[in-house]
């Protein structure tokens, strides 16, 4: 298989300086262990605050700031039901960027 150089990706694709300081932001959002253990949770289905903060011993207060990091960056979505909120992750975008990042670690 062919090396892919970055550098000639990025210029083929015509990423743009605001594309990458987005890109460099999504990443720092990826940078907090808290975040992380929250979309790792959410790996297995969606969660409400409550559970969350009890499954990760958290307490509600800091586990809704950072769903509210993850959620203003497109990471998780919410669903409300009745007076609960209910955060998955957004896509499958994100649970592959976890395994990916997992992958390379574990090498």
């Amino acid at each position: 298989m062919a090396e892919i150089n970055i550098a000639e990706a990025l210029t083929e694709c015509a990423v743009t300086e605001d594309q990458l300081y987005d890109l460099a932001e999504l990443f720092k959002v990826f940078g907090d262990s808290t975040r992380i253990k929250i979309l790792s949770a959410l790996l297995t289905g969606e969660r409400n605050v409550g559970d969350l903060a009890e499954e990760l011993r958290l307490t509600q207060t800091a586990c809704s700031h950072q769903l509210r990091v993850l959620k203003n960056n497109k990471l998780v979505r919410s669903r409300r039901d009745g007076k609960a909120i209910y955060y998955s992750l957004s896509d499958d975008h994100v649970k592959r960027i976890i395994e990916i990042g997992l992958e390379h670690i574990l090498e």
